[in-house]
């Protein structure tokens, strides 16, 4: 008999688990009050996610981190799974597990959960973008292996996650840079509005290099690449306006309602004596962009 083809999965018993577990509070506890571990484990007994998204952890904020949890010990547990017997992998919490073994403590809280190796790189991932000061490239990497991986769409994440759609969707962009320039994020030389900017660039290595050199702000970015897209506009823009200068009211009042649907502004220029012609538009951000694109797709 054919095997039952298996039904896709949505955000998953791994999502509702690590929300349970880590960021909602038992009724009738308070908030402040440190949530009551399944056991304490010995340091090292518990081992490193192989497939943890984040790969880079500051040692400015492990230092922090690790100075409270000298003085207070580890308020909230971590969530591990059994890999063998008396061994766990850690879920969730990694920086708690790096920061205890700089502050050489030898026992840890924990609680365990009875994960597959697909939720816990979901729940890795997903415990990452929600409670974890990820770059804006790390983060959109942890969007685009929950789409890749787990087949979710960014509708889906924005809702599951409280993010824009907008948001998720301006970060993914930033994957199509260079390497050297997703570098220049992840190493905090750009930050993520640099990066955006730089999306739409003809040669973003360079421009980085500029932006970095000379500590140029996000909108001085903006303005750089603006710029360099300006001698070609400049080009089309008297063809343009002896175009209007031509247009009949009906076209006049097709542009201005295409502008209104769209929100965007909206150029027709048709071919005198054929009926061929162009349809310009004009978005003036990258939201705007995304927008149009949703439009576009329905």
């Amino acid at each position: 008999m054919a095997a039952k083809k298996a039904k896709p999965r949505g955000l998953g018993r791994g999502l509702s688990a690590l929300m349970a577990d880590v960021t909602q509070e038992p009724e009738g506890r308070s908030v402040s009050e440190p949530r009551r571990p399944d056991m304490t484990v010995p340091i090292e007994k518990l081992h490193a996610n192989p497939n943890q998204p984040r790969r880079t952890f500051s040692r400015e904020q492990l230092d922090e981190l690790a100075a409270s949890v000298k003085e207070k010990g580890i308020i909230q547990p971590l969530i591990v799974r059994e890999i063998s017997e008396g061994d766990y992998e850690i879920v969730a919490g990694e920086r708690r597990w790096r920061a205890a073994q700089m502050a050489q403590l030898h026992n840890i809280p924990v609680i365990v959960r009875d994960f597959d190796d697909t939720e816990v790189l979901e729940v890795a991932i997903i415990e990452n973008i929600q409670r974890a000061d990820l770059n804006a490239v790390e983060e959109a990497a942890g969007y685009k292996q929950l789409m890749d991986r787990f087949g979710h769409t960014q509708e889906k994440l924005a809702e599951a996650l409280g993010k824009s759609r907008s948001h998720i969707a301006n970060l993914l962009r930033l994957l199509s840079l260079p390497m050297d320039v997703q570098h220049f994020v992840v190493e905090g030389k750009l930050s993520g509005g640099h990066a955006r900017a730089l999306v739409t660039a003809e040669n973003p290595t360079d421009l980085a290099k500029t932006v970095i050199r000379d500590g140029l702000s996000v909108r001085a970015t903006e303005a750089l690449v603006k710029k360099q897209h300006q001698p070609e506009a400049e080009k089309s823009a008297p063809r343009s306006r002896n175009l209007d200068a031509g247009k009949d009211a009906d076209t006049r009042a097709l542009e201005k309602d295409l502008s209104a649907i769209l929100a965007m502004k909206v150029v027709i220029n048709h071919k005198a004596g054929t009926e061929t012609g162009q349809v310009v538009l004009t978005y003036e951000n990258l939201d705007q962009l995304d927008d149009l694109c949703a439009k576009l797709s329905r």
